[in-house]
């Protein structure tokens, strides 16, 4: 009974301590990620990162398209479901395990993320500091930038685009 209790609180903690450092655990819903993959518009061949992968399955909708995705995950946990899911494109699947906002990001096309609000000015500063002479898309769910028009807007994602040596629109 000891070791059961054990269990269920490590998964409780490992769920739960998340909302310090990114968004929980809520699974993106297929029409969602649709949206999103559609909004970016990447070509196969470009470069998504997921800023929150959870369990995968926004880099499995976006290796399907031929694109090689990036999914940053600091749950343990999802990032061993991630793996075992996305394993059949992991050529074009790369996992990156801990804090997104202490990694280095790799130069990208697009960014896929279902932040809290709370993280958006940050997220904000962030891409533009990593990429000020990068054209960067942006598909937000739900949140919206501060202090920024989305380009698109479309079943609750926001469409962001970052243009070369653009801080704000």
């Amino acid at each position: 009974m000891a070791v059961l209790i054990v269990i269920v609180l490590s998964i409780i903690f490992l769920f739960g301590f998340v909302v310090w450092f990114g968004p929980p655990y809520l699974p993106t819903m297929k029409l969602q990620i649709e949206t999103a993959l559609d909004l970016l518009d990447l070509k196969p061949g470009q470069t998504m990162l997921e800023l929150g992968s959870g369990d995968g399955r926004v880099l499995r909708a976006g290796a399907k398209r031929g694109l090689n995705v990036v999914g940053y995950e600091i749950n343990p946990v999802l990032i061993v479901l991630s793996r075992l899911t996305t394993w059949r494109y992991r050529k074009h699947v790369k996992l990156v395990w801990g804090d997104m906002w202490r990694k280095d990001w790799p130069p990208t096309d697009g960014i896929f993320t279902f932040l809290l609000e709370r993280f958006m000015p940050k997220l904000d500063t962030k891409i533009t500091q990593t990429y000020p002479g990068s054209a960067v898309k942006v598909a937000s769910f739900a949140f919206e930038m501060p202090n920024k028009k989305p380009k698109k807007e479309k079943n609750g994602i926001f469409l962001y685009l970052y243009r070369k040596n653009q801080t704000k629109s």
